[in-house]
C-alpha cells in the first residue's frame, strides 16, 4: 500500500483517544491499583510516576516515530529504518506481532470474566439466578463462551477501519471510561474506611522502599503504555505528518497516567471498605491476599455487603473495566490485521476474521490447558518477549537509525525541534540510558 493511500486518524485528538486508549487497559485500573497496594501504596505511586517520565515517555516517543515514519506495518516501519538489507528487523517484527496475538488470546479470558460480572448482577435481578451464578463460576465452557464473546466484540469494532473503527469507538468510550471513574470514586471514598486506603495511597511511608520496589514500578509504568508489542509504532503508522509527536506522545502519557492514578483513587481505598465491612484483605504478615484474583474477589465480596446498592455498584464497576479492556485488546487486533492487510493483501474484514478467529483458537487452547498455559502464556509474553522487544526497538531508534533521518521525522511535526532542549537530550538518552534501564527490567525478571 502506498504511503499516501494508507489510513489515518482524522484528528490529533482521535488519535490521543485511540493511543490512549491503548494504553489503558487492566494493566492500570487492576495491575497498577494491585502493585500499589503490595508495595507500600504512595511510595510505589511516586516511584510510578517518575518511572513514566524517565523510561515510558521517552520510549513511545521512540516507537511512535519509527511508525509514522515507514508509514506501514510494524514489519516494514522497523525494515525502513535499517541501513541495509537484513531479515533481522523483520524477525523483530514478527516476534512483536506474535506477541500482541498471545496477550490478545489470553487478555479475551480475563476480559471475558469481566462480562460475566457484569451480566451476572442484571440476570440475578432479572430472576435468573442460575445463570448468573454460572457466569460466575470458573468453568471451560463458561470461559470458552465469554471469551469468544469479547473478541467478537474487538474483532466488530477493528472491522470499521482506523477512522470509523478505531478512532470512533476510542473517542466515545474514554470519556465514558473517565466518567465511569469520577462516579464510583466519588461514591467509594463516602464508605466507612475509604480515609485508611486514602491515607495508604497518598501519604508516603519511606520504609517500603526497595530495590523490587523501583524495578517493579519501571516495569508497570513500561507496560501500562503498550510499549514494546509494536501497538504505539501501528498507531504511529497512521499518524499525520503534521503533528507534534513528542507534545502528542506527552498528552497520551498523561491521560494514561491520569487513569492509572485514579484507579488507584478507586481500587484502595474500595479494598479498606471492604475490610471494614468483614472482608480480609491483608494477611497477618502484612502481604495482600489474592492479589492476582483482586478484581473477582475482594471487590465482589464488598459489593454483596453493601445491599441493594452494591448491584449497582458492581454492574457500574465491571463496565468500567470491560471498556478499559476493551480499548486496550482494540489495539492488540489491530496489530496482525494492518500486518496482514498489507502484506497478505487482504480485505480488512477478512483479515479481522482470519486474525479473530486465531486469537480465539489460541484463547481456546489456553481455556482446556487453563493450567499449564495460562500463566505460562502471560510470562512469555507479558514478563519476557515486551521487555525484550522493547529494548529491541530502544535501541533501533537509539542506535540503528540514522540521527539525521530522525530529526528529519521529527521536523515535519515541529519545525523548530533542532534547537530545542528536548533534541540535545532525547537522542543521547534514547540511546545510552534507555536501553539501560530496559536491560535492568528484563534482568530482573530472568
Amino acid at each position: 500500500m502506498a504511503a499516501g493511500s494508507r489510513a489515518q486518524f482524522s484528528s490529533r485528538l482521535g488519535f490521543i483517544m485511540a493511543a490512549a486508549g491503548s494504553a489503558v487497559g487492566l494493566g492500570n485500573v487492576w495491575g497498577f491499583p494491585t502493585q500499589a497496594a503490595s508495595n507500600g501504596g504512595a511510595v510505589f505511586l511516586l516511584v510510578y510516576l517518575f518511572m513514566v517520565v524517565v523510561l515510558a515517555l521517552p520510549m513511545l516517543i521512540a516507537e511512535l516515530t519509527i511508525g509514522r515514519y515507514g508509514q506501514a506495518n510494524p514489519l516494514r516501519s522497523v525494515t525502513r529504518i535499517w541501513p541495509k538489507q537484513s531479515r533481522l528487523p523483520v524477525g523483530f517484527g514478527v516476534l512483536g506481532l506474535l506477541t500482541a496475538l498471545m496477550i490478545l488470546s489470553f487478555y479475551s479470558i480475563l476480559a471475558g470474566w469481566l462480562v460475566g460480572y457484569l451480566v451476572s448482577p442484571i440476570l440475578e435481578l432479572l430472576g435468573m439466578s442460575a445463570t448468573a451464578h454460572w457466569l460466575e463460576q470458573f468453568s471451560t465452557e463458561r470461559n470458552l463462551l465469554l471469551a469468544f464473546l469479547f473478541i467478537a466484540i474487538t474483532m466488530k469494532v477493528v472491522m470499521g477501519g482506523v477512522t470509523a473503527g478505531i478512532e470512533r469507538w476510542s473517542s466515545r468510550l474514554m470519556p465514558i471510561l473517565v466518567a465511569l471513574f469520577v462516579v464510583m470514586i466519588g461514591y467509594i471514598l463516602t464508605q466507612d474506611g475509604a480515609m485508611e486506603g486514602l491515607k495508604m495511597y497518598l501519604v508516603p511511608d519511606l520504609s517500603h522502599f526497595n530495590a523490587d520496589l523501583i524495578v517493579g514500578a519501571m516495569g508497570q509504568a513500561f507496560f501500562s503504555l503498550s510499549l514494546g508489542v509494536t501497538v504505539m509504532i501501528v498507531y504511529g503508522s497512521y499518524l499525520p505528518k503534521h503533528v507534534n509527536i513528542p507534545k502528542t506522545a506527552a498528552q497520551v502519557a498523561m491521560i494514561d497516567t491520569g487513569i492509572a492514578f485514579g484507579a488507584g483513587l478507586l481500587i484502595l481505598p474500595a479494598m479498606f471498605v471492604a475490610q471494614k465491612n468483614g472482608v480480609s484483605i491483608y494477611s497477618e504478615t502484612g502481604q495482600l491476599l489474592n492479589s492476582d484474583t483482586l478484581v473477582f474477589t475482594v471487590l465482589p465480596a464488598m459489593f454483596d455487603t453493601m445491599g441493594s446498592i452494591g448491584i449497582v455498584v458492581s454492574i457500574l464497576f465491571f463496565a468500567l473495566m470491560l471498556i478499559a479492556a476493551l480499548t486496550s485488546s482494540i489495539s492488540m487486533l489491530e496489530v496482525p490485521v494492518s500486518c496482514s492487510i498489507e502484506e497478505l493483501g487482504l480485505s480488512r474484514n477478512k483479515a479481522v476474521w482470519w486474525i479473530g478467529g486465531l486469537a480465539l483458537v489460541m484463547a481456546a487452547a489456553i481455556v482446556y490447558h487453563f493450567e499449564t498455559l495460562f500463566g505460562l502464556v502471560i510470562t512469555i509474553s507479558t514478563v519476557y518477549l515486551q521487555p525484550l522487544l522493547g529494548l529491541v526497538w530502544a535501541i533501533c531508534a537509539g542506535w540503528v537509525w540514522s540521527r539525521a533521518k530522525l530529526l528529519e521525522e521529527l521536523q515535519q511535526g515541529h519545525p523548530e525541534i533542532e534547537n530545542s532542549l528536548f533534541w540535545r537530550c532525547w537522542p543521547n538518552y534514547l540511546r545510552y540510558v534507555c536501553p539501560i534501564l530496559m536491560a535492568m527490567v528484563f534482568w530482573v525478571t530472568i
